[in-house]
């Protein structure tokens, strides 16, 4: 081997061991803990790992129903595999999501080297993915996000190695339908961005290729099928968490959707969070607050390589077909009321990072001394801006806050104690519907080989026994003699016999109500508390339940009004009532309400409710109204 080979096959090593060190060092503590959600997936990838079935007992779903939604499968089986021969573990867990995301640097370094025929652009380009805070974050996570970004890639290295042929071949067909069936399994946002990426390949349409792409969508279609099978058994399944998280309610007229969609959309362009600092909390799970979601130097390559590819004319198909695909990715995301939601925006960096290939590209094929000058200047400054956000993410894993975010407490605090004051007795886990934290349990009890039958769930509704030792996720506990509390848990005794509960009759449903304040001015989507006064002014003695979900439950409610008094929001915020009050009695509840995302003039509406029966309102119990002026 000749000295300049041994010399490249050296460097090739090095960058190896290094990007190697990148995925896989701290991976058991940064991200400390584990979060609610990580632990959902890995208890389900190892249900079907032993016994084939997930946590409600349904074999090999193709979805997986949790926290009121279902989650996708492709990462779920993907670790259920892993787990098969390593067995459960935090660790195993999330050196699946490195494997993967070290895949997704491959992949966009042979996707770069592919596109310039140059094995250093693609060498330059993969140490920018690697080093790329958006992707080496989602790449720590045991999440079905984690495996978006390689998906993505590689429907993109599909399609360019299909594209490069006038007529596609059988294998081409199938590959790009495959990867788009991919896409569409693998995260929620897939289910949209899967058909746009395939309408887009209208872009490659040619007299000798319309038909190869025909038949592509046709393949495509096949892999919907098992998908529109389970929405038709289950109408609703996979669209009602949307339906949490839109903006879109059935009065919108086409010209308010479409302004909400613009707004949205151009928020989550911000160039300011992509390439300069990121500190918002929507992203607390997914990003580490100060650093921007991209190298800042990718900013400045994507601009010049637009200007490289308008003025040197090589603004071909496959091009136009990134630049779609940068904007359709973008679309999920902004139909959700949150702006710049790094999750549902997870396809977004890799065209990002595919645009910056052709102004590395034109750096690195020139032997002008500036040329190659900045080739080592966005190297370094490549480097440097990645080794320091490396040094951020490790400093961040001791941060009260990170510790708080993944549930870290859980097993040190929490759970120690409630078996240690449970004995012999069940541990009984009660859960606010908003936070169902029994998973946490399961998971942790399979890890420290806890019989499972150790822990009884009581739902959202069901009281625990007097003497239980409980552990519970709700914001109240009026019944608790707590023994640990770490938000949002807490470990604790159940003191005096559970409440018996009454319906209350029709002419009994009568209250008192107040907000104190009002007339209130807020900013749109603003989630607002506010205090109600609520009196009893019925003949009877108001019981208090100890759970938010229980039936028969006293709760204060809030409604949106238009000024007309037309219902726009039917039973926005709940409060539990935790204190028994007699006739002529009052108690003030807090409650959060949730602001309309239209600025105008409401109507806010405040009831009682009493859970499963009926609001006072509708037995001719007086509700309060009041204004409320929503404005910027």
């Amino acid at each position: 081997m000749s000295g300049s080979n041994q010399r490249l096959g050296l460097a090739w090593l090095a960058l190896i061991v290094f990007a190697l060190i990148i995925q896989f060092s701290a991976l058991r503590s940064n991200p400390p803990g584990f979060f609610i959600d990580e632990s959902s997936i890995a208890y389900n990838a190892q249900a079907i790992a032993t016994t084939g079935r997930d946590e409600h007992h349904e074999t090999w779903p193709l979805f997986f129903r949790a926290f009121g939604e279902y989650k996708n499968p492709t990462y779920i089986y993907l670790l259920a595999i892993v787990f098969r021969l390593t067995g459960p573990g935090i660790l195993s867990a999330r050196a699946l999501s490195a494997v993967i995301g070290f895949a997704t640097v491959v992949t966009l370094f042979a996707l770069a080297t592919g596109i310039t025929g140059s094995r250093i652009t693609g060498l330059v380009g993969g140490v920018i993915a690697l080093l790329t805070p958006w992707l080496f974050e989602l790449s720590r996570l045991v999440m079905e996000v984690a495996i978006y970004p390689f998906a993505v890639a590689i429907f993109l290295l599909v399609v360019w190695r299909a594209v490069r042929k006038p007529k596609w071949q059988p294998a081409d067909i199938f590959g790009v339908a495959l990867t788009l069936g991919l896409l569409t399994y693998s995260y929620s946002i897939g289910r949209l961005l899967g058909p746009l990426f395939a309408l887009g390949l209208v872009i490659f349409i040619t007299r000798t290729r319309w038909l190869s792409i025909v038949l592509t969508w046709i393949a495509y279609f096949v892999t919907l099928v098992p998908l529109l099978i389970f929405n038709h058994r289950q109408p609703s399944a996979l669209t009602s968490r949307f339906k949490f998280i839109t903006y879109l309610t059935t009065g919108s007229s086409l010209l308010e959707v479409t302004k909400e969609l613009l707004s949205h959309f151009f928020l989550n362009l911000n160039a300011w969070r992509l390439f300069v600092s990121e500190s918002s909390s929507v992203n607390e799970i997914a990003h580490i607050p100060g650093p921007p979601a991209m190298l800042t130097i990718t900013g400045a390559l994507i601009l010049a390589s637009l200007f490289l590819l308008f003025r040197l004319r090589q603004f071909n198909a496959w091009w136009f077909f990134v630049i779609y695909g940068a904007v359709v990715s973008v679309i999920p995301a902004s139909l959700t009321t949150d702006n710049f939601h790094m999750l549902r925006l997870a396809a977004l960096p890799v065209f990002l990072l595919i645009l910056t290939i052709p102004t590395v590209d034109w750096f690195t094929k020139s032997d002008v001394v500036w040329k190659r000058v900045a080739l080592v200047v966005t190297i370094l400054l490549i480097t440097s801006q990645g080794l320091l956000f490396q040094w951020q993410y490790r400093k961040s894993a001791h941060s009260p806050r990170r510790l708080h975010l993944f549930d870290a407490d859980y097993t040190t605090t929490i759970l120690p104690t409630a078996m240690t004051n449970s004995g012999s007795e069940p541990v009984y886990l009660a859960d606010n519907s908003s936070r169902p934290g029994y998973i946490q349990a399961l998971w942790y009890g399979t890890l420290q080989g806890i019989p499972l039958n150790k822990f009884v769930s009581l739902g959202f509704d069901r009281s625990p026994p007097e003497g239980a030792v409980v552990i519970t996720t709700e914001e109240t506990c009026p019944r608790c003699r707590v023994l640990v509390e770490s938000d949002p848990y807490t470990a604790y005794i159940a003191q005096g016999p559970a409440p018996v509960l009454i319906r209350l009759p029709d002419e009994e449903m009568r209250a008192e109500l107040g907000v104190a304040g009002s007339p209130l001015t807020a900013r749109p989507g603003q989630r607002v508390t506010i205090e109600v006064s609520v009196k009893n002014v019925s003949r009877l003695v108001w019981r208090a339940s100890d759970r938010s979900g229980s039936a028969l439950g006293l709760s204060v409610g809030n409604h949106w009004l238009d000024g007309k008094g037309a219902v726009i929001t039917n039973d926005d915020g709940r409060t539990l009532l935790t204190t028994y009050l007699n006739p002529g009695e009052m108690v003030q509840a807090p409650l959060i309400i949730n602001v309309p995302l239209r600025s105008g003039t409401y109507l806010l509406e405040i009831d009682l409710l009493q859970e499963s029966v009926s609001w006072f309102g509708a037995k001719g119990s007086h509700t309060w109204r009041g204004k409320v002026l929503v404005t910027n």
